[in-house]
C-alpha cells in the first residue's frame, strides 16, 4: 500500500470517530469554537493577503522581464 493512501485512511477514520463523538457530545478537540473560528479566519486572510501580493507584484526575474517587454511594445 502507498503512503498517501494509509495517510488518507487514517485521517478518514480519525474524521469518522470525532464526528460519531461530537454527536453524542464529547468533544476530544481541546478547542473553543471561538479558537477555531479565530484560527480559521487568521488562516484566510494570511492566505488572501499572500496570495494579493504575488499576483499584484512582480516578484519573479521572469514577471519583471515580461513587464519590461509589455512596456517597450507599449502594450501596458
Amino acid at each position: 500500500m502507498e503512503t498517501g493512501t494509509i495517510v488518507r485512511t487514517v485521517i478518514l477514520f480519525v474524521a469518522l470517530i470525532n464526528q460519531g463523538l461530537a454527536a453524542f457530545g464529547y468533544s476530544i478537540l481541546p478547542f473553543s469554537d471561538e479558537e477555531i473560528d479565530l484560527f480559521v479566519s487568521t488562516v484566510i486572510t494570511v492566505i488572501t493577503a499572500v496570495v494579493a501580493w504575488w499576483k499584484n507584484n512582480n516578484i519573479t526575474r521572469k514577471a519583471r522581464r515580461n513587464e519590461e517587454y509589455l512596456k517597450q511594445k507599449k502594450m501596458k
